[in-house]
């Protein structure tokens, strides 16, 4: 007597399983524009590489019916550029992704498999917070006969790379894991970042807002909840895949270095003029990057969040490296508090994972005024300077324009390699505001106060050569801004035999 009875059951659960939520919720997930999660688990992976986890979990019903219904949360391991990850995601065509049993089970399954393997986590989200048996009671709460749920969340953060996509409308639990991750994107047309929904609020509240209006791209992209928008869910996934490209698979090995074709001592011409003579005039900081690093490199990250600040990933001579700088179109590049949350959580991301720091400065210090002291500036910058202060990873910095106060300590790593362009500025306080502080008698007693401070603004402006700093060796050196990258790239060289040492988990973790 066989067990084929049996076999074929487990053929008839497999089955279904993959008919997910039945061919109409399929259908309706289509016509609203999202994939299923089988549909994007297939986009994001490298072809047929998928090894599903727990593919008959689920329940069976209990009305007259009877059948299998799987769990609403598909699990398993998959390649990325040939590399092993672990990869899942709330199914939305099965009771709106609000997790079963089994199903909250397999979610946080997800964080242990991936801190055993020690391999990536990738997590596809679609789905509310809220969740019910097949029976219609509360979940066992303990999943997989583990401590709090919570505990594999920060044990993955600290040990793999985690990067999560909102693909629809996310809240709750779900929600809360998206941000906890080292890179989050989120779908412009189709996803939403809620604590709660329309209904919920409207009712504890009684405000009356759509899901887009509680949670759009355009409010999380510009308060930090996530770091980038996509245009579409095959954009989401393309941007996951992009940023683990320059990650290692765990905090016990390097970053990948890639072949590259830029010739390392590529000098562009266009760095001699690109910081234009009049102080006063600004430069597009992406421009200057790409000058700099190997071609088509850049990847950034937050690009709507602390403006003022840019922070993303980028490539020398093949070698990961992590890119801090600052926009000048901003505030003139200057550190708010959300500027120093960023510029934290970049630091933090950099030293989990080993990725040497090339910061561009242009700091001209913290923002000013009633709205930065009521945002507590002074207190989240000095959080962002201790951290870099306590950074291990290697550090490039190249003076470009203005290193003024406190806020410049947050772009120099200790023991940092220190290039000087003959355009910088620096000091304890810039220019208009030392000459303010110092001359102001003299200013308010001149018959024309403002052409008395522009006079003084430009005596003083011819002080502020570099020179003097390279003269007593406060810097390494000034150099033509054409050799940025060459220097860079053999600089990258040297530090070669300084990375192995920092393999094993950090002394600080990403926070989200």
């Amino acid at each position: 007597m066989s067990w084929q009875t049996e076999v074929d059951e487990i053929e008839t659960r497999r089955a279904r399983s993959l008919e997910q939520g039945g061919a109409e919720s399929v259908d309706r997930q289509h016509k609203k524009g999202r994939l299923t999660i089988r549909e994007r688990i297939d986009a994001t992976l490298d072809r047929d590489t998928f090894r599903e986890i727990g593919p008959v979990s689920g329940y069976l019903s209990e009305d007259e019916e009877g059948g299998f219904t799987p769990a609403n949360f598909v699990l398993g391991f998959g390649k990325i550029d040939g590399r092993m990850c672990v990869i899942g995601g709330e199914d939305f065509t099965l009771k709106g992704g609000s997790p079963s049993e089994a199903g909250l089970r397999k979610s946080v399954y997800a964080e242990e498999l991936a801190c055993q393997y020690r391999v990536p986590l990738i997590r596809l989200h679609e789905g509310g917070g809220g969740s019910v048996g097949g029976t219609g009671k509360a979940p066992v709460a303990a999943p997989v006969n583990r401590a709090p749920r919570f505990r594999s969340v920060a044990q993955a953060m600290a040990t793999v790379p985690v990067a999560s996509a909102a693909m629809g409308p996310v809240a709750g639990l779900p929600a809360s894991r998206l941000v906890a991750s080292h890179f989050s994107v989120m779908s412009r047309d189709t996803a939403q970042i809620l604590i709660a929904g329309p209904a919920v609020v409207e009712r504890a509240l009684g405000e009356r807002k759509t899901k887009e209006e509680l949670g759009g791209w355009e409010i999380h992209t510009r308060n930090g909840t996530v770091d980038n928008a996509a245009d579409d869910e095959p954009h989401a996934v393309a941007q996951i895949r992009k940023f683990l490209n320059f990650l290692p698979q765990n905090v016990w090995e390097l970053p990948p270095v890639a072949d590259s074709d830029d010739p390392a001592d590529r000098s562009d011409e266009a760095l001699l003029e690109i910081v234009p003579r009049d102080r006063r005039k600004t430069y597009q900081i992406r421009t200057l990057l790409a000058h700099v690093l190997d071609h088509d490199s850049f990847f950034e990250l937050g690009a709507g969040y602390g403006r003022g600040q840019v922070t993303g990933l980028g490539r020398l001579n093949g070698q990961p490296v992590g890119i801090l700088s600052n926009d000048c179109f901003h505030w003139a590049g200057a550190m708010t508090a959300e500027g120093a949350h960023k510029v934290r959580r970049f630091v933090e991301l950099c030293e989990t994972f080993h990725l040497p720091i090339v910061s561009f400065v242009d700091e001209p210090g913290f923002m000013i005024g009633s709205a930065s002291e009521q945002a507590a500036t002074i207190r989240h910058g000095t959080t962002a300077v201790l951290t870099v202060a306590m950074s291990s990873v290697p550090w490039a910095c190249i003076m470009v324009r203005k290193s003024f106060g406190v806020a410049q300590a947050a772009h120099y790593g200790p023991d940092a390699f220190v290039l000087a362009w003959p355009s910088v500025e620096s000091g304890a306080l810039p220019l208009e505001g030392g000459v303010a502080v110092a001359f102001h008698r003299e200013i308010a007693a001149a018959e024309d106060p403002d052409a008395k401070r522009c006079e003084l603004e430009a005596e003083l402006a011819a002080t502020l050569s570099p020179f003097p700093r390279a003269e007593s060796f406060s810097v390494h050196d000034v150099i033509d801004p054409r050799r940025t990258r060459p220097l860079l790239c053999d600089w990258v060289e040297r530090i070669q035999p300084l990375l192995p040492p920092l393999i094993g988990p950090s002394g600080f973790a990403v926070r989200p």
